[in-house]
This record gives C-alpha cells, structure tokens and sequence, in this order.
C-alpha cells in the first residue's frame, strides 16, 4: 500500500512537472474551460474577450459577481467582449467591444511567454472614465507593446459602471449575504484579480507578482483595493495614475448610499427593486443616469473605514508604489482673479488668502498660467494622488516612486517642422496613458515627434521594471529616486527646457510640497 503512494505521488509530481513546462499555445486550458486566442506579432499572443464571472444579469443585476462557470468544447477570445453599459460622455473614448451591455466582465491578456514555467510579471490595468464610462477594449490601454517590448503580460479588465456598477439600496442590502450593497463594479476588479490569481500562470504568468494600475476612476479604484481586505493581500504592488480615493474624496457611509438609491427610485417611478430589475438595461440607464451615483461605500465588505483612515494606519497593502500625476490636469474657471475668488471663497472660507498665497497666484496672469493650473489640477486629482504617497511613505514600510508627467501633446492638427511641433500648456488629464503603455500609434489625432516616442519608452521601461522588481530603475534610464530619499525626489518626467530639448531628472519642489501642506492643513480643519 506504501508503495502505491509512493507511485501515485511520482506521477502527480511528474504531472505537474510537465504542466509547469507546458508550451503558451493558441489553445490554453483554464480552470474553466480551453480558450482560444490570437498570434498578434512574433511572440504575443492575444487572449480577448475572456470571462471571469458570470454575466451580472437578471437576478445577477446588482449582485456580488459570480464565479464563472464550467463550459465544454473551445471558447474562441479573439475578439474584445462587450463594453459595460455606459452613455456617451467622453469624446476621447474609441471602444473595440461588441457594443455596451450589461454582459460585460471579460477581461483582456496579452502574453509574450512561450512556457508556462517563464513565471512573467503581470500588469492589470483598470480603465478610467469616472466610474461612468471607459472599457479594457480602448485602444490606449492596449497590452500589446507592453508584452511585445518589455517581456511582461498586460491584462485589462471591464467592470460595471454607473447604475450598474455602484448603486446602493436597502433592499439589496437586505438580501446580500454580507449586508451591504453598492461597490459592485470595485468587487467585480476583486473577481478579476482572483481569476488571475488562479489562471494566469496557464497564460505563463506569475500569480504572485500580478501588479494592479489604473488612470484616473481606475486609479481611484486602485487605491480602494489597497485598502480592501479582500484584495490588498493578492498583490504585489501598485500604480496610481491621477487619482486615489483619500482627502477631499470620502467614501459614503451605507446609510448615506442606500437613502441616495432609494430616493432615484422614487423619483422615477419604481416602487421596488423587482421592477428595476425588471427593465432593459438601456432603460434602466435611461431612467438612472451615472452622474450623482455614490461611488465607494463603507459596505462593511469591500471597506470597512475610510480610507484616509486605513492609509494613516499602514493598514492598506504593504507592496511599493509607482504615482503620479500630469502638469494639467484642470484649469480654473475663470481667467481673472475676480473672476475665481467666488468660487475659492465658496471652498475655503477665510483659508483663501493662505491658499492664493500658497499657490503663488498674485495676478490674473497667475490665474490662467503655472500657478492656477497647479491649484486647478491638485483639487482635481494632484492633492489626493499626493496624499496617497505621503500614507504609504509613512506608514507602509515601502519604497514609493512619485512622478510629474509635463509632456503636453502636439496641437492636433500641427504637422511637425524639423521634428518640433507645437504644443498645449500642458499634459492633460489621462495624456500620460498613451506614453504609459506604449500606445501613441493607436491615436491618430496627434503628430507625434521623437520626443513623444522617447518619452513613451522611458516611460514603459519605469512601468515594467516596477512589475519585474518593484523598483522602475533599470539600465540606461535616468534614476528615478525613492519619495523616501532625502529632499523627496519626484521624476519629472518629459520636461521640455527652453532650448526646445527633452529632458527627465528627479528632484524635489519646495514650493509645490508646501503648498500640498496649505491644503493639508485646510482640509485637517474641517474635521
């Protein structure tokens, strides 16, 4: 009887020997089922349209995402799947789904690996669009240049969105297991990162080294699932990109969220959750509008506590940190300082004068310049991404990369004059994905010079040194120091000097740094 153990235990061993040595084909078997993908170029193969939960439909509306289930035969993924449900609001977004349903967590991989044994970093990326909008299947968070040029796989993944991604009530509350209800489209980027967790080596990838990013709502939800319990352990590190959820953004309490959902119900007609489930996802959206929705929710599931709280206790996911923002990520609204002062009054109160002289913005010049855009960019985005950085710094025991993307794109429609183009003031809110991810051929709008492509390969070179090692330095880059270092250095990245020559260096900002504590500061007394 020994003896057959021991055999028996021979062959498992043998078995999953091979299995570790097995060829990435086109036909790759998951735990769910064989998948069929795509050969793009030499050495990366396209696994598009996969599914990682069950369509979120029907009684599923509104749901916890399900385990996805068992099929037989093959499942061809050679094309994106559908995009979550979502109207038309930004003018910048090119979809490659089969249109917008309801049905639509599936995510998207981009693997260069010929084995399963080459064990790759992975690179999971969540769109932006304000957690309204936005699918894996844009062409700017396309993996394959990442894959191709770097060596690791890229991953996007949809979630649900607007009224079906992040609407609380009562009733749903009442019949979920864990009592809550909203925060469906952050537990659907849980489900994500689970199945990768589970399936990604079949793809010749490394479950423990899966490395989570996102722009703008993306990099919101980054943030939330550092903070997350069920999610902050599965990772092995983090990019911000324009956003975290942390001060001046709060998440709302359930109560808060269950009476905003209760009243959209009321207000258009519907007595119940039955008869909102009852409709077509088109009219749902019709009725129920994304703008106003309540995005994160103490849940008690998906978060528990605020995350300011969680950060400043060293309580989020202990793995290093690659963050930043753009030079431009909002303007005032306004072009003189009359203009302006309403609004500011209306938001800071008798904090003002300290706010105005913080920012350094003394003159109407100052208000559509440097100095404006700054502040304009810090309330939208910059404050709450820097913030993220100053947490983790203190309280995670972790090295933190902290970047300022000031790369504006060429003026659409410019043709270059010997290699040079004319330029916007700065780089605008999501610019920097397209240089991120190695993406700038994929927009059309822009003639982009050598500067572009040279900052664009400085720039994925940092991103997949950070998923290879947790450190973006590498070999014939410029160093990019840690936040922690003295002076807390910031890579500056895709700077542009007065005799028109690109540059990148990292140091820090004095001025910038203090006025980050002016706004500290305020918001610290309104509590």
């Amino acid at each position: 009887m020994k003896s057959i153990r021991i055999i028996a235990a021979a062959f498992s061993a043998a078995l999953v020997c091979l299995s570790c040595t097995s060829e990435v084909g086109l036909l790759v078997d998951t735990l769910s089922g064989t998948v069929e993908g795509v050969q793009i170029e030499e050495g990366v193969k396209a696994f598009l349209g996969v599914p990682y939960a069950q369509p979120p439909v029907g009684e599923l509306r509104w749901k916890a995402p399900q385990s996805v289930q068992n099929w037989d035969g093959v499942k061809p993924c050679k094309a994106f799947g559908p995009d979550p449900m979502q109207p038309i609001i930004y003018s910048d977004m090119v979809f490659r789904g089969a249109g917008f349903s309801e049905d639509c967590l599936y995510l998207n991989i981009w693997t260069p690996a010929e084995k399963q044994s080459d064990s790759l970093p992975v690179l999971l990326y969540f769109n932006g669009g304000g957690l309204m909008a936005g699918s894996g299947s844009e062409p700017r968070y396309d993996g394959q240049a990442m894959a191709a040029e770097q060596g690791i796989i890229c991953v996007t993944a949809n979630y649900r969105e607007g009224v079906f991604g992040f609407f609380a009530h009562s009733s749903l509350s009442a019949e979920s297991p864990y009592g809550g209800s909203g925060n469906y489209g952050f537990l659907d980027q849980v489900a994500a990162i689970d199945w990768l967790r589970e399936n990604i080596r079949f793809f010749g990838g490394d479950p423990k080294r899966i490395t989570i990013a996102g722009e703008s709502a993306g990099s919101f939800s980054v943030s939330l699932l550092m903070a997350s319990p069920l999610s902050k352990d599965k990772i092995c590190g983090a990019i911000l990109s324009s956003g975290a959820e942390l001060t001046p953004y709060y998440a709302s309490s359930l109560q808060e969220a269950e009476a905003q959902g209760e009243q959209r119900l009321q207000s258009v007609g519907l007595s119940s959750i039955a008869d909102a489930r009852a409709l077509s996802a088109d009219s749902l959206q019709t009725l129920l509008p994304p703008r106003g929705m309540a995005s994160a929710v103490l849940d008690g599931y998906f978060l528990g506590e605020q995350p300011d709280s969680i950060y400043a206790a060293g309580k989020q996911a202990r793995v290093p940190l690659l963050a930043g923002w753009n030079s431009l990520e909002g303007t005032l609204r306004g072009k003189t300082i009359n203009e302006v002062l309403p609004s500011l009054q209306e938001r800071f109160g008798d904090w003002t004068g300290l706010i105005l002289e913080a920012y350094g913005i003394k003159s109407n010049k100052d208000v559509v310049s440097e100095p404006g855009n700054n502040l304009a960019s810090d309330l939208f985005t910059g404050f709450p991404t820097w913030k993220a950085c100053d947490y983790h710094a203190g309280t995670s025991g972790q090295s933190v990369w902290r970047y300022f993307f000031r790369l504006p794109r060429p003026l659409a429609g410019k043709e270059a004059v010997d290699g040079k183009v004319e330029r916007a003031a700065g780089a605008v809110h999501s610019a920097d994905i397209e240089y991120a991810m190695g993406n700038l051929s994929s927009n059309r709008t822009y003639c982009w010079t050598e500067d572009d492509y040279a900052t664009s390969r400085l720039f994925m070179a940092y991103y997949a040194n950070f998923c290879k090692s947790g450190n973006p330095n590498g070999e014939a880059l410029p160093e990019w120091k840690d936040l922690r270092s003295e002076g807390s250095p910031v890579l500056q990245l895709g700077v542009i000097d007065e005799e028109g020559k690109l540059s990148c260096y990292s140091l820090s900002d004095p001025r910038r740094e203090s006025a980050y504590r002016t706004l500290e500061a305020f918001y610290k007394s309104l509590k």
